[in-house]
Parts: C-alpha cells; sequence; structure tokens
C-alpha cells in the first residue's frame, strides 16, 4: 500500500485494522486494510490461508491518466521487477498505454486519457 498511494498525488492509506491477541493472525499484523488513488478505493484483506492461485492479469487496475507526466511518473514507478503485457506506446485505441505486473503481482493498465 505505502508503494502505491506514494506514486499517485492525494494518494492515501484510509483505514488499517489490525489483529489483536489471541486472534487468528499475528498479534499486529494486519488483517485488513483500505487505500485510495486515482480516485479508486482498495480494500486488501490478509491471506493467512494457504491456497495454490496468485494474481493474475485477468483482474487489473486500470488508471486514466490526465498527463504524459503522470503516465511515465506512473509507468517507471511500477516498472521495476515487473512483468510488461504491453509496451508503453500508441494504440489504434489509445494516444499511449501500457500494461503490466508490478513486483507484487497486481496487474495494472495505464492509459492516457
Amino acid at each position: 500500500m505505502k508503494c502505491y498511494v506514494s506514486l499517485f498525488p492525494g494518494g492515501q492509506i484510509v483505514d488499517i485494522v489490525r489483529y489483536g491477541r489471541d486472534e487468528v493472525g499475528p498479534e499486529g499484523s494486519i488483517a485488513t486494510a483500505v487505500f485510495a488513488m486515482a480516485g479508486q478505493t482498495i480494500r486488501c484483506t490478509a491471506g493467512l490461508v494457504k491456497h495454490a492461485f496468485i494474481f493474475t492479469p485477468a483482474f487489473s487496475i486500470f488508471v486514466d491518466c490526465e498527463s504524459e507526466a503522470e503516465l511515465l511518473g506512473l509507468w517507471h514507478g511500477l516498472l521495476q521487477h515487473s512483468v510488461v503485457h504491453t509496451p508503453l506506446g500508441a494504440y489504434g485505441f489509445s494516444r499511449q498505454f501500457g500494461w503490466l505486473s508490478d513486483r507484487y503481482g497486481v496487474s495494472w493498465q495505464l492509459n492516457l486519457k
């Protein structure tokens, strides 16, 4: 969350709920959290149960950027250790667009309005 809200002007962590003593998760660790960025509110939950699935590009956070500078700042902020699905460039549907999965596995589609 800290990484994401630092990339977006006005991004902020809205709420964090931590596990208490004698609860399911380790005391003090995050149970749920909410953060806001790019006009979207995102809720996170702790994944204490081991499972076989991971993030996939089937779900993306889509961000319409107001300027090329904003788009480039976000792209370069998310690019480190990422997998690029669609390189940043001009396409028939967009003046500038790029799609990547970041270092945490979250998929992002960035678009210049």
